[in-house]
Protein backbone atom coordinates (compact mmCIF):
# COMPACT_ATOMS: atom_id res chain seq x y z
CA UNK A 1 0.00 0.00 0.00
CA UNK A 2 1.46 3.39 -0.99
CA UNK A 3 1.90 6.06 1.90
CA UNK A 4 -0.24 9.30 1.91
CA UNK A 5 1.33 12.16 1.07
CA UNK A 6 2.45 14.79 3.27
CA UNK A 7 2.43 17.84 1.89
CA UNK A 8 4.09 20.28 4.93
CA UNK A 9 6.92 17.57 4.84
CA UNK A 10 7.21 18.32 0.69
CA UNK A 11 7.05 21.84 1.69
CA UNK A 12 9.41 22.02 4.02
CA UNK A 13 12.45 19.83 1.72
CA UNK A 14 11.82 22.38 -0.94
CA UNK A 15 12.48 25.34 0.84
CA UNK A 16 15.39 23.55 2.32
CA UNK A 17 16.92 23.11 -1.10
CA UNK A 18 16.20 27.02 -1.62
CA UNK A 19 17.23 28.51 1.67
CA UNK A 20 18.82 27.18 5.17
CA UNK A 21 16.68 28.06 8.27
CA UNK A 22 19.00 30.63 9.14
CA UNK A 23 19.02 32.42 5.95
CA UNK A 24 15.29 32.69 5.84
CA UNK A 25 15.36 33.66 9.16
CA UNK A 26 17.30 36.45 8.91
CA UNK A 27 15.72 37.37 5.81
CA UNK A 28 12.12 38.08 8.01
CA UNK A 29 13.91 39.87 10.40
CA UNK A 30 15.34 42.17 8.13
CA UNK A 31 11.87 42.48 6.73
CA UNK A 32 10.40 43.30 9.97
CA UNK A 33 13.16 45.78 10.52
CA UNK A 34 12.23 47.65 7.28
CA UNK A 35 8.59 47.50 8.20
CA UNK A 36 9.35 48.99 11.59
CA UNK A 37 11.84 51.84 10.14
CA UNK A 38 8.92 52.70 7.16
CA UNK A 39 5.98 52.64 9.91
CA UNK A 40 8.07 54.56 12.02
CA UNK A 41 8.54 57.21 9.48
CA UNK A 42 4.74 57.40 8.64
CA UNK A 43 3.92 57.88 12.39
CA UNK A 44 6.95 61.10 12.08
CA UNK A 45 4.93 62.57 9.08
CA UNK A 46 1.86 62.13 10.85
CA UNK A 47 2.81 63.94 14.05
CA UNK A 48 5.05 66.11 12.01
CA UNK A 49 4.29 69.69 10.90
CA UNK A 50 2.97 69.93 7.44
CA UNK A 51 6.11 69.82 4.61
CA UNK A 52 4.01 71.61 2.14
CA UNK A 53 4.94 69.06 -0.41
CA UNK A 54 2.52 67.74 -3.47
CA UNK A 55 1.25 64.07 -3.43
CA UNK A 56 2.05 62.01 -6.47
CA UNK A 57 -0.37 59.82 -6.49
CA UNK A 58 -1.11 57.63 -9.63
CA UNK A 59 -4.34 58.51 -11.06
CA UNK A 60 -5.15 55.06 -12.27
CA UNK A 61 -4.75 53.23 -8.82
CA UNK A 62 -7.07 56.18 -7.48
CA UNK A 63 -10.52 54.58 -6.05
CA UNK A 64 -13.25 57.92 -6.80
CA UNK A 65 -15.53 56.84 -4.01
CA UNK A 66 -12.73 57.94 -1.68
CA UNK A 67 -11.74 61.37 -3.17
CA UNK A 68 -13.60 64.31 -1.97
CA UNK A 69 -13.96 68.44 -2.42
CA UNK A 70 -12.97 70.77 0.57
CA UNK A 71 -16.53 72.00 -0.23
CA UNK A 72 -18.36 68.32 0.83
CA UNK A 73 -15.73 67.97 3.75
CA UNK A 74 -16.48 72.02 4.84
CA UNK A 75 -20.51 70.98 4.31
CA UNK A 76 -20.49 67.72 6.66
CA UNK A 77 -17.83 69.68 9.27
CA UNK A 78 -20.51 72.45 9.24
CA UNK A 79 -23.47 70.15 9.76
CA UNK A 80 -21.97 68.02 12.46
CA UNK A 81 -19.48 70.39 14.28
CA UNK A 82 -16.22 69.08 13.35
CA UNK A 83 -12.41 70.12 12.76
CA UNK A 84 -11.01 69.52 9.85
CA UNK A 85 -7.02 70.32 10.31
CA UNK A 86 -3.82 69.14 10.11
CA UNK A 87 -3.20 65.35 11.18
CA UNK A 88 -0.44 67.26 13.65
CA UNK A 89 -2.66 69.03 15.31
CA UNK A 90 -4.88 65.37 16.24
CA UNK A 91 -3.62 64.37 20.05
CA UNK A 92 -4.74 60.52 19.89
CA UNK A 93 -3.01 57.41 19.23
CA UNK A 94 -2.94 56.75 15.36
CA UNK A 95 -4.03 53.53 15.20
CA UNK A 96 -1.68 50.45 13.22
CA UNK A 97 -4.63 50.04 10.46
CA UNK A 98 -4.25 53.94 9.33
CA UNK A 99 -0.02 53.30 9.27
CA UNK A 100 -0.39 50.56 7.32
CA UNK A 101 -2.99 51.81 4.82
CA UNK A 102 -0.60 54.47 4.61
CA UNK A 103 1.84 51.65 3.44
CA UNK A 104 -0.32 50.18 1.42
CA UNK A 105 -0.80 53.34 -0.37
CA UNK A 106 2.72 54.67 -0.85
CA UNK A 107 3.50 51.06 -2.01
CA UNK A 108 1.31 50.73 -4.65
CA UNK A 109 1.57 54.61 -5.87
CA UNK A 110 5.33 54.26 -5.74
CA UNK A 111 5.46 57.75 -3.48
CA UNK A 112 5.85 58.84 -0.16
CA UNK A 113 2.80 60.97 1.44
CA UNK A 114 2.59 63.95 3.49
CA UNK A 115 0.46 66.79 4.56
CA UNK A 116 -2.25 64.61 5.91
CA UNK A 117 -5.40 66.16 7.79
CA UNK A 118 -7.63 64.72 10.04
CA UNK A 119 -11.84 65.25 10.10
CA UNK A 120 -12.91 65.15 13.73
CA UNK A 121 -14.71 66.50 16.61
CA UNK A 122 -12.35 69.26 18.52
CA UNK A 123 -12.72 67.54 21.56
CA UNK A 124 -10.31 64.61 19.81
CA UNK A 125 -7.94 67.57 18.67
CA UNK A 126 -7.16 68.06 21.75
CA UNK A 127 -7.65 65.34 24.16
CA UNK A 128 -8.59 60.90 23.41
CA UNK A 129 -11.72 60.73 22.33
CA UNK A 130 -13.57 57.42 20.78
CA UNK A 131 -15.12 59.86 17.82
CA UNK A 132 -15.09 58.70 14.20
CA UNK A 133 -12.06 60.45 13.39
CA UNK A 134 -11.17 60.56 9.03
CA UNK A 135 -7.47 60.78 8.05
CA UNK A 136 -7.22 62.39 4.28
CA UNK A 137 -4.24 63.10 2.04
CA UNK A 138 -4.54 66.08 -0.20
CA UNK A 139 -4.13 65.89 -3.96
CA UNK A 140 -4.44 69.03 -5.44
CA UNK A 141 -6.70 72.19 -6.59
CA UNK A 142 -8.79 71.37 -3.22
CA UNK A 143 -9.63 67.47 -3.33
CA UNK A 144 -8.33 65.02 -0.63
CA UNK A 145 -8.29 61.65 -0.84
CA UNK A 146 -9.54 59.69 2.13
CA UNK A 147 -6.85 56.98 3.63
CA UNK A 148 -8.50 55.43 7.00
CA UNK A 149 -12.01 55.98 9.48
CA UNK A 150 -11.47 54.82 12.39
CA UNK A 151 -13.40 54.81 15.68
CA UNK A 152 -16.92 54.76 16.74
CA UNK A 153 -19.51 56.34 14.63
CA UNK A 154 -21.09 60.07 16.01
CA UNK A 155 -24.11 60.07 18.16
CA UNK A 156 -26.51 59.64 15.94
CA UNK A 157 -28.74 62.99 17.14
CA UNK A 158 -25.16 64.84 16.93
CA UNK A 159 -26.83 66.58 13.58
CA UNK A 160 -30.03 67.57 15.76
CA UNK A 161 -27.77 68.67 18.68
CA UNK A 162 -25.59 70.73 16.27
CA UNK A 163 -27.87 72.10 14.32
CA UNK A 164 -28.32 75.32 16.33
CA UNK A 165 -24.97 75.84 16.38
CA UNK A 166 -24.61 75.94 12.61
CA UNK A 167 -24.91 79.88 11.90
CA UNK A 168 -26.70 82.76 13.70
CA UNK A 169 -30.30 82.28 12.02
CA UNK A 170 -30.56 78.81 13.66
CA UNK A 171 -29.58 80.09 16.89
CA UNK A 172 -32.00 82.68 17.14
CA UNK A 173 -34.76 80.37 15.97
CA UNK A 174 -33.76 77.83 18.94
CA UNK A 175 -34.37 80.33 21.25
CA UNK A 176 -37.16 81.34 20.05
CA UNK A 177 -38.86 77.56 19.92
CA UNK A 178 -36.97 77.62 23.12
CA UNK A 179 -39.03 80.39 24.93
CA UNK A 180 -42.41 79.55 23.59
CA UNK A 181 -42.10 76.15 25.34
CA UNK A 182 -41.51 77.62 28.80
CA UNK A 183 -43.85 80.04 28.44
CA UNK A 184 -46.39 77.50 27.32
CA UNK A 185 -45.21 75.25 30.93
CA UNK A 186 -45.11 78.39 32.78
CA UNK A 187 -47.94 78.83 35.34
CA UNK A 188 -49.22 82.44 34.73
CA UNK A 189 -51.65 81.62 36.77
CA UNK A 190 -49.88 81.84 39.97
CA UNK A 191 -48.68 85.27 38.88
CA UNK A 192 -51.98 86.89 38.37
CA UNK A 193 -55.22 87.51 40.08
CA UNK A 194 -58.19 87.58 37.38
CA UNK A 195 -57.85 85.04 33.87
CA UNK A 196 -54.51 85.20 31.95
CA UNK A 197 -55.01 87.24 28.80
CA UNK A 198 -52.78 87.14 25.40
CA UNK A 199 -51.05 90.27 26.34
CA UNK A 200 -49.17 88.78 29.60
CA UNK A 201 -48.06 85.44 27.55
CA UNK A 202 -46.87 87.98 25.37
CA UNK A 203 -45.00 90.25 28.05
CA UNK A 204 -43.95 86.26 29.26
CA UNK A 205 -42.68 85.05 26.30
CA UNK A 206 -40.51 88.43 25.72
CA UNK A 207 -39.30 87.75 29.47
CA UNK A 208 -38.23 83.90 28.39
CA UNK A 209 -36.75 85.19 25.00
CA UNK A 210 -34.32 88.02 26.60
CA UNK A 211 -33.24 85.42 29.52
CA UNK A 212 -32.42 82.59 27.15
CA UNK A 213 -30.74 84.80 24.59
CA UNK A 214 -28.85 86.18 27.83
CA UNK A 215 -27.58 82.76 29.27
CA UNK A 216 -26.76 81.82 25.50
CA UNK A 217 -24.78 84.87 24.97
CA UNK A 218 -22.93 84.91 28.42
CA UNK A 219 -22.17 81.31 27.44
CA UNK A 220 -20.98 81.75 24.39
CA UNK A 221 -18.96 85.08 25.16
CA UNK A 222 -17.21 82.97 28.28
CA UNK A 223 -16.26 80.06 26.16
CA UNK A 224 -15.26 81.84 23.30
CA UNK A 225 -17.51 79.75 21.03
CA UNK A 226 -18.13 80.82 18.15
CA UNK A 227 -20.44 79.28 14.71
CA UNK A 228 -19.78 76.07 12.77
CA UNK A 229 -19.24 77.95 9.45
CA UNK A 230 -16.64 79.80 11.49
CA UNK A 231 -14.64 77.40 13.17
CA UNK A 232 -14.86 73.90 10.70
CA UNK A 233 -10.80 74.73 9.67
CA UNK A 234 -10.21 76.69 12.64
CA UNK A 235 -6.97 75.63 14.99
CA UNK A 236 -7.38 76.83 17.97
CA UNK A 237 -9.52 75.39 20.87
CA UNK A 238 -12.14 78.36 21.72
CA UNK A 239 -13.37 79.17 18.98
Amino acid sequence: MLSKTNIEIHLRKNRSRRISEEDILKEVQDVFSKNEIERTAITERLQGPPRYEANRFDSSKLESDRIFHLSDIQKICVTFRLRFLDAHFFKGVFPEEAISEIRHLEQSHSTVLNNFKIMAPAQLLKLENADDPLLFAPLGDDYFYLIHKWGNDLHPMRRWLMWPYKNFENLVFTIFLVSIALTAITPLHLFTKGEVTPTEYLLMFLFMFKAVAGIVLFYGFAKGKNFNEAIWNSKYYNA
